[in-house]
């Protein structure tokens, strides 16, 4: 691989902004450095990253998984520049960490277990709410940091954002439904199909909408807070479901199987980052935090 860690940075900035002018505001530079940057990306690993329209850039499904990589390198190499500089005294404190209730499960455990590893007298607070109140404390200062789906963030002028996770939406069905033996899947095809509805972090009103968006009026069997109850009415035949790709198992609690199936046409996809407010200056205790956000990894 000949690729650089500029092409990398540039890509994830397109992929976060959309478009080739939103990620060269971002990054300070002309339209044209990005547009090579990521063609010569393109080039080297041999798959689009980008499909091209009108409106700007849509990432593809190939383009998804290399995000997760590329947000990786770059973590690791922010993890080695901060081992090389890292202060010797143990840091002291607390910290008040906010988080939605779709990425508890599923991003911040990671996140917390690193923090504490690197800072075991740190005391972390951790509370579960909705991303507006979320936004709420964090902008009054009642929380320092918060790990949240950023995709429908309100007071995006009040505070600072640091992308951490991108994952797309995909389709989840019993093993053994007429479904998965098709070669692909369009949204067309889940007309009259029993949905089971994940009532948490505006995922039920996203799949409303895609699916208005088709023609097609969704047939809800059940609705649901937890993504478990969707995993074994999935697994057992009771409907199908579109979720993000994080919480994806193989398995239920019970032990019947999932099959995930990527589906055609313009999904949405489900942004989660570490958050805080913007202009107050972060205490190094959120930095330390920020920064085992950086470097996280998700191992699904």
């Amino acid at each position: 691989m000949a690729f650089s860690l500029k092409q990398l940075r540039y890509f994830i900035a397109v992929a976060e902004a959309g478009t080739v002018s939103g990620a060269a505001q971002t990054l300070a530079i002309s339209q044209s450095a990005v547009t090579e940057a990521i063609r010569e990306l393109e080039a080297d690993l041999g798959v689009p990253l980008f499909a091209r329209h009108a409106r700007g850039l849509e990432i593809t499904h190939k383009g998804h998984q290399f995000l997760r990589h590329a947000t990786g390198i770059l973590a690791g190499v922010a993890d080695a520049r901060h081992a090389l500089t890292q202060e010797s005294d143990d840091l002291t404190g607390t910290l008040h960490v906010g988080v939605t209730s779709l990425v508890a499960g599923y991003v911040l455990s990671d996140i917390l277990a690193r923090f504490r590893r690197a800072n075991p007298q740190v005391e972390v607070t951790a509370s579960e709410d909705s991303g507006d109140y979320l936004e709420h404390l964090l902008v009054g200062g009642e929380l320092d940091v918060a790990v949240m789906v950023t995709s429908n963030m309100r007071d995006r002028m009040a505070l600072q954002t640091e992308i951490i996770d991108t994952s797309p939406y995909q389709l989840w069905l019993p093993n053994g439904h007429e479904l998965t033996t098709r070669p692909s899947v369009s949204i067309e095809d889940l007309t009259g199909e029993p949905m089971i509805m994940l009532r948490i972090d505006e995922v039920e009103e996203a799949t409303r909408k895609l699916l208005s968006a088709f023609g097609a009026r969704p047939r809800v069997a059940f609705r649901t807070r937890s993504v478990e109850a969707v995993r074994s009415l999935v697994a057992t035949g009771a409907g199908i479901a579109l979720l993000p790709e994080m919480v994806y198992r193989r398995w239920s609690l019970e032990g019947d199987r999932i099959v995930s199936r990527d589906v055609s046409g313009s999904l949405p996809v489900v942004q989660v980052g570490v958050v805080w407010r913007k202009g107050a200056p972060l205490s190094r205790v959120a930095r330390e935090f920020v920064l085992a956000a950086q470097v996280h990894k998700n191992m699904r």
